[in-house]
């Protein structure tokens, strides 16, 4: 791991629940599951940022749902 920063964040009472619960259920410390799951969120924003827009003006070429529902 690279070099690693102390950064505070404030969680709700359930997502601190639920993250302990994971954590002692994999043996791993808090802080391992939220970079994990950070990582993993990170990953998936590159991959939507790098896909959005990639079928500009489809909307004029897919019939709206309110087409399909008269099928």
């Amino acid at each position: 791991m690279s070099m690693a920063h102390r950064t505070q964040i404030y969680l709700t009472e359930e997502q601190r629940a639920r993250i302990g619960e994971i954590a002692e259920r994999r043996q791993m410390t808090m802080a391992e599951v939220i970079r994990r799951a950070l990582d993993a969120y990170l990953d998936l924003a590159d991959d939507i940022d790098v896909t959005f827009g990639a079928a500009p003006g489809i909307r004029d070429r897919v019939p709206g749902r309110h087409e399909w529902a008269r099928g």
